[in-house]
C-alpha cells in the first residue's frame, strides 16, 4: 500500500502537482516510516514548493535512515543553499560527492557554495568610503571568527516590524548562551555542554535592526531571537544577499483606483432609480377602507382631462362630498344636490 501511494506521488510530481505529491508521500511515510526513499522524494517535492526548511528536515531524516542515499545529500544541499546556509550545504554536498564522485551535480553545487562563502567573507571586510555614514560603521565592523561546524538547525520567519530567528537547541542552560546585536550583525555563541567547541551563528543580516529593541529567550527545546527591524520592509532572506527588499503594498481598493470619489461621500446614489422605486412601492401599496378609496379617486383625478376634473370638483363641493361625477355635460348646467347614503340624514350646520 505504501509503495502504491509513492507511485501515485511520483505521477503527481511529474504532472507538477507538488502539493498532491507531498500529501501522498506523507501518507506513504505514515505506513512505512523507515523508508529513506519516501523522505528523500518528499524533500524534492517540498523544494519545488519552496518549503525549504521542511525539505532540509526530510533530507536529514532520509540520511539518518540510509547514509548511502546520495540523492538525500543532494537535496539537503540544495535546500540549504536556498536558505543561504552555504556552510551546512557544503558539508552535505561534500559527503554526497564522496559517495558518488562521478555525479556532476555535486561539483556544480559545491563550486557555487564556495563562491557564496567567499562573497560572505568579502562582505564583512572593511570597505573604504569617502564619507562616514551609519552604514559604513556596520560594513567596517571586524569580521567574526570562522564558525565551527553547525550543530543546530535554525530557521526564521518575519512580520512587518520584526524577524524571529529560532535555533533548535535542546536543554541548553541560559548561562551558556551569549547573544549580541549590532546594527546589521547577529552574534550567537552557545557553549555546548560536553563539547570543546562552541556553536557559532554570526550572520550579516539582510537589513538593519534596532539593537536596543531586540531580545531573546532560552527555552527547553529552542532559543527564540526577536530582531526589531529598523525599516518596515520585507527581507528577502535572513542573511545579506542579492535579494531586493520589498516595501509593504498599500491597501488600495480596486473601486478607488478605477473611478474618483468625493471625500465627503461614501457612495454615489442613483436618485432617478431611487425615485422610481418609491413610486413603484406607492403604486403596489395595498390599502384598505377610506385610504384605498381616496387613492382610487386620486388616480382617477390625475388621469382625467380638464372637463372631467371640473365635473369632479363641482359635484363634490356642491353635494357636500356626497356625489362625485365625471360628466361635465351632466353637472355643468345645474346645481348638484346633496345625496346622503341610505339610512343617513343630511344636516345643515349653521355657522
Amino acid at each position: 500500500m505504501a509503495q502504491e501511494l509513492a507511485a501515485k506521488a511520483k505521477e503527481a510530481f511529474v504532472d507538477d502537482d507538488f502539493d498532491v505529491a507531498v500529501d501522498l508521500y506523507s501518507k506513504a511515510i505514515d505506513l512505512d516510516p523507515n523508508c529513506a526513499e519516501f523522505f528523500a522524494d518528499r524533500a524534492q517535492a517540498n523544494i519545488k514548493l519552496e518549503n525549504f526548511t521542511e525539505a532540509v528536515a526530510d533530507a536529514s531524516k532520509a540520511i539518518e535512515l540510509d547514509s548511502s542515499l546520495t540523492k538525500a545529500y543532494l537535496r539537503k544541499g540544495t535546500a540549504c543553499m536556498k536558505l543561504e546556509e552555504y556552510r551546512t550545504a557544503k558539508i552535505a554536498l561534500e559527503k554526497g560527492a564522496s559517495i558518488a564522485p562521478s555525479e556532476s551535480k555535486f561539483k556544480k553545487l559545491l563550486d557555487e557554495c564556495d563562491l557564496r562563502i567567499a562573497e560572505e567573507k568579502d562582505l564583512v571586510q572593511p570597505v573604504p568610503t569617502a564619507l562616514p555614514s551609519p552604514i559604513s560603521e556596520v560594513d567596517v565592523s571586524p569580521a567574526p571568527a570562522a564558525p565551527a561546524k553547525a550543530k543546530y538547525r535554525h530557521e526564521y520567519y518575519q512580520k512587518p516590524e520584526e524577524v524571529v530567528v529560532t535555533i533548535f537547541a535542546k536543554g541548553i542552560p541560559k548561562q551558556n548562551v551569549n547573544i549580541d546585536f549590532g546594527e546589521q550583525i547577529l552574534s550567537v555563541v552557545i557553549d555546548v555542554p560536553g563539547e570543546e567547541e562552541a556553536y557559532h551563528l554570526q550572520p550579516r543580516l539582510f537589513g538593519k535592526i534596532v539593537p536596543d529593541k531586540c531580545r531573546y529567550e532560552v527555552l527547553s527545546t529552542k532559543i527564540e531571537i526577536r530582531l526589531a527591524k529598523a525599516d518596515i520592509i520585507t527581507w528577502a532572506s535572513l542573511e545579506h544577499g542579492k535579494g531586493p527588499a520589498v516595501l509593504p503594498k498599500p491597501n488600495v481598493s480596486s473601486e478607488v483606483s478605477q473611478r474618483p470619489a468625493y471625500p465627503s461621500s461614501k457612495k454615489v446614489k442613483d436618485w432617478d432609480k431611487l425615485e422610481a422605486e418609491v413610486k413603484k412601492q406607492e403604486k403596489d401599496e395595498k390599502l384598505e377602507g377610506d385610504a384605498a378609496l381616496n387613492k382610487f379617486f386620486r388616480e382617477i383625478y390625475q388621469n382625467a382631462d380638464e372637463d372631467m376634473r371640473r365635473a369632479m370638483s363641482k359635484s363634490f363641493v356642491e353635494s357636500n362630498g356626497t356625489v362625485l361625477s365625471t360628466n361635465w355635460k351632466e353637472v355643468g348646467t345645474k346645481t348638484i344636490e346633496s345625496t346622503p347614503p341610505d339610512g343617513m340624514e343630511l344636516k345643515k350646520w349653521e355657522i
